[in-house]
């Protein structure tokens, strides 16, 4: 991997993420051509970036909660050829000033999180505008987890960050602006709500049988095996008992780590084959003529700090991906009515089994 560091006019940082011209192969199995120099300058005459965003802490929930004004004035759902994330080209100036690329990963514009309160990444996975993840090819995959590594370190050593999430949002329904394939990477101040949940329940496990409750939760699942989607060597996917979601896989490691850096050398090869094929069973779930299936999908990584004061140590934690759909059946999606977003009480229309059951028999054949 080739990692160039450059600057966008406003003075925003862009990192380039290039593949070794002979394993970045494209579809047909020919190999890439060489890495060009990254070195085109932006010619957009941008004025300095002004953002401010606030965080409140709610004091019945202890949640919290991001306030970021400056959003509203985000770019909103332009046309392909006005598209922000595609390459550079003629008097075509983009967030990304090469003519091509691999991945690119810049500093959102319009960041939920700033200053010593976070930071925002925007992470384009190919230049092709109409691809998807699912598109890409396992090189190309492995490239983008390196990059979503990568960040993770260096944005571990800034001071102020908690946790580092890095996720994609795929679809209009999900409420995605920008149709060019992308992620984001949010490195939050603090240690999220969800997080904070689910360590404690790590502890309470620990605390009641000793045993670790990831390690536990993954013996369960494969033993009964009627929720297990897909396993390789090194990762096992999902579906949770209790998914919340009517189409939700977890995809874990079988060794346990607490991030990304910390993953192993043979997990990360398997990985691109393993998750093109979730996502790829994830479009066919719904039939043949139904639109790309909506979809969230994040890694969950410990948090980075605070664990003195913690009942479990932060190697107990278990990296993994979460993946689900708003989509519960062919032109219907799942809203987040009463129950779920007014008392947090999530009712699931297909059982989790079923959802296993179906995400097996699409298997690409």
């Amino acid at each position: 991997m080739k990692k160039t560091v450059t600057k966008l006019a406003d003075g925003r940082e862009l990192i380039y993420y290039d593949a070794d011209a002979d394993a970045d192969a494209d579809a047909d199995g020919t190999a890439g051509s060489a890495v060009a120099p990254r070195d085109a300058a932006d010619r957009r005459p941008l004025g300095s970036v002004a953002t401010a965003s606030e965080i409140r802490r709610d004091p019945l929930l202890g949640d919290s909660v991001v306030i970021a004004s400056h959003r509203q004035g985000r770019t909103y759902h332009p046309p392909a050829d006005a598209c922000p994330l595609c390459p550079s080209r003629e008097d075509r100036l983009t967030e990304i000033p090469a003519a091509d690329y691999d991945v690119a990963v810049f500093e959102n514009r319009f960041p939920s999180l700033t200053g010593d309160a976070g930071r925002c990444e925007v992470v384009c996975f190919t230049a092709d505008h109409d691809a998807s993840f699912a598109d890409l090819t396992e090189d190309r995959a492995r490239l983008v987890l390196d990059a979503w590594t990568d960040r993770t370190a260096e944005l571990s050593r800034h001071p102020g960050v908690e946790q580092i999430y890095c996720f994609e949002n795929r679809g209009r329904e999900i409420g995605v602006t920008l149709g060019h394939p992308h992620g984001q990477i949010y490195a939050y101040p603090f240690t999220t709500p969800h997080t904070e949940r689910v360590l404690r329940s790590l502890a309470d496990h620990r605390a009641r049988t000793g045993g670790n409750l990831f390690d536990d939760t993954i013996a369960d699942e494969r033993k009964d095996g009627s929720r297990v989607v897909v396993e390789g060597e090194h990762w096992t996917a999902f579906v949770p008992y209790a998914a919340h979601w009517p189409y939700e896989v977890h995809l874990y490691p079988r060794r346990r780590v607490p991030d990304l850096p910390a993953l192993g050398e043979q997990a990360r090869a398997e990985f691109p084959r393993i998750y093109l094929d979730l996502l790829r069973r994830f479009d066919r779930v719904f039939g043949p003529d139904e639109p790309p299936t909506p979809y969230i999908s994040g890694w969950h990584q410990a948090p980075l700090r605070g664990w003195e004061e913690r009942s479990v140590e932060r190697e107990e934690f278990a990296l993994h991906l979460e993946l689900f759909t708003i989509r519960r059946t062919s032109g219907k999606l799942k809203f987040l009515a009463g129950s779920e977003s007014g008392m947090r009480v999530f009712i699931n229309d297909v059982p989790p089994e079923t959802a296993a059951a179906r995400l097996r028999e699409v298997a690409d054949e």
